[in-house]
């Protein structure tokens, strides 16, 4: 699960899809659908839903333009020719100008989900945007995703009528699920960021150690939504944990063999614990 998403491009594009590429799309889609799909779970609403997806969809423009942005110049001398500022195929004050349009978009989009609901979703943004700034070199760095992907069930139930608050279990997955991000995202450039002397918490732990430790947070996410919600478990959830920790423990054990072992536990793991949220849902307490 590598969610910097790298497509080879390394000839001309045009200037739209160079600033496209550069917004980290995959992550991006990624995380507008699964919040979206819960929005749609939650209860009825057509306008509530398309503005969650606009507000996360705009937050999470920003996060990835500022992203590649800052590191432009690193990438460049990294000979990232998968980055298109790191190239030259788009200028730096476009893709500047298009992560502060998104962000501004962001605020009012938020807000009209609820007061609460807006506020918990910009503190999540806000976190992201600290990340890229600098926080993803101390050892706090895995802070922001927990937050931000903790606050993402937040902006869905605080956006219902009543403004309920979302069920623990639900936040307490979503933080985990973000700490896995986390990982995932830094494990391709551990070496890298070393030598550019960045030293979040996984580039201290080290790429073997950082990828054996990568399913954990999702074998626990898995738990938690398996476990959390109150009533008995049915038959099939039972089943679900058990092959989470069944495709974690395999991908641990031959872990030292190959690099892939533990990325292919880690895939299968995240999707259980996407299908489970959204079979769980985000209910209040």
């Amino acid at each position: 699960m590598d969610t910097r998403d790298r497509p080879v491009c390394d000839g001309p594009a045009h200037p739209a899809a160079a600033l496209a590429l550069s917004c980290h799309p995959g992550p991006v889609a990624a995380v507008t659908v699964l919040v979206t799909a819960l929005a749609a779970g939650s209860g009825p609403g057509f306008v509530r839903w398309v503005v969650i997806a606009a507000a996360v969809l705009t937050g999470q423009l920003s996060v990835g333009w500022c992203n590649d942005a800052l590191d432009a110049r690193r990438d460049a001398e990294a000979g990232r020719t998968d980055k298109p500022l790191a190239r030259g195929a788009v200028d730096p004050s476009t893709v500047w100008g298009a992560a502060f349009t998104s962000l501004a978009l962001c605020v009012p989009l938020s807000l009209a989900c609820g007061p609460l609901a807006g506020a918990v979703h910009l503190a999540g943004v806000l976190g992201a945007w600290l990340y890229n700034l600098g926080l993803k070199a101390t050892v706090l760095s895995w802070l922001p995703y927990a937050v931000g992907f903790a606050s993402l069930p937040c902006l869905v139930t605080l956006s219902m009528p009543g403004s309920p608050w979302p069920a623990w279990w639900a936040v307490t997955a979503g933080a985990l699920l973000g700490v896995a991000a986390h990982l995932a995202d830094v494990l391709p450039d551990i070496d890298a960021d070393l030598e550019a002397g960045i030293r979040g918490l996984p580039q201290r732990w080290g790429a073997a150690r950082t990828r054996l430790l990568l399913p954990v947070p999702l074998v626990a996410a898995s738990a938690v939504l398996v476990l959390g919600p109150a009533g008995p478990a049915g038959g099939w959830v039972s089943v679900v944990l058990a092959g989470a920790v069944a495709a974690a423990a395999a991908g641990l054990a031959r872990g030292g063999f190959g690099r892939k072992a533990a990325l292919a536990a880690t895939v299968a793991v995240a999707a259980v614990d996407v299908a489970l949220l959204l079979a769980r849902g985000t209910a209040a307490a």
